[in-house]
């Protein structure tokens, strides 16, 4: 990914939290030297000074088959992003794209069975924990979870490279980049809006 230094982000911490935040993540491989994309959500797991991505996808998709013979598989995860018209800033200027994006790279290998099983508890639960009646793993008939594990195959993603870019208008002088948070403030688009607040955001660092 081409990151102009005004954009990159190096902090460990504030990417891991990018994508613990936006985890439905897009996996890319080759077959033949097409590429393959499946969408899905994906967790992390932490060892000591090594990151992994997790995840799992239906068993007929073709795409888990490429993971071994695939050097680096590629995750990307996004933020929110949003048009930006020059005619926001104080001197003529060109249009441009506010985004917030991270790229990571690594080797995959398939889960055994008991990795799936924790990884599937994890999942259920971080999207399920503040629900008024929480889908846990232990709460789940055996019968239906063992027909479940059937049908995916689990993958993890060790984490060799990380590419991060947070294009939030970094490079325009104070007026402009004020002027530009409060326009896209009044935007109808939600993307928008989101945009803004993580420019806010970056003023109070």
């Amino acid at each position: 990914m081409y990151i102009p230094k005004f954009f990159k982000i190096t902090n460990d911490d504030e990417i891991w939290d990018f994508v613990q935040n936006h985890s439905f993540g897009t996996i890319i491989t080759a077959e033949q030297g097409k590429p393959i994309a499946t969408h899905l959500p994906l967790g992390v797991i932490k060892n000591g000074d090594d990151s992994y991505i997790t995840g799992h996808m239906a068993y007929g998709n073709p795409q888990w088959r490429t993971f071994e013979a695939c050097d680096n598989v590629l995750v990307m995860f996004q933020g929110p992003h949003a048009y930006v018209s020059s005619s926001w800033y104080s001197h003529e200027n060109v249009p441009t794209w506010n985004y917030q994006a991270i790229h990571m790279y690594g080797k995959a290998s398939i889960l055994e069975r008991n990795e799936l099983i924790e990884d599937l508890t994890r999942m259920l639960e971080k999207y399920e924990q503040n629900r008024e009646k929480p889908v846990l793993w232990d709460k789940l008939s055996p019968e239906l979870l063992e027909t479940q594990l059937k049908g995916i195959v689990g993958f993890k993603i060790k984490v060799e490279e990380i590419q991060a870019a947070y294009k939030l208008s970094q490079n325009r002088n104070e007026t402009d980049y004020m002027n530009i948070i409060d326009k896209l403030q009044k935007e109808e688009n939600p993307h928008s809006k989101q945009t803004a607040e993580q420019m806010e955001k970056r003023i109070k660092k």
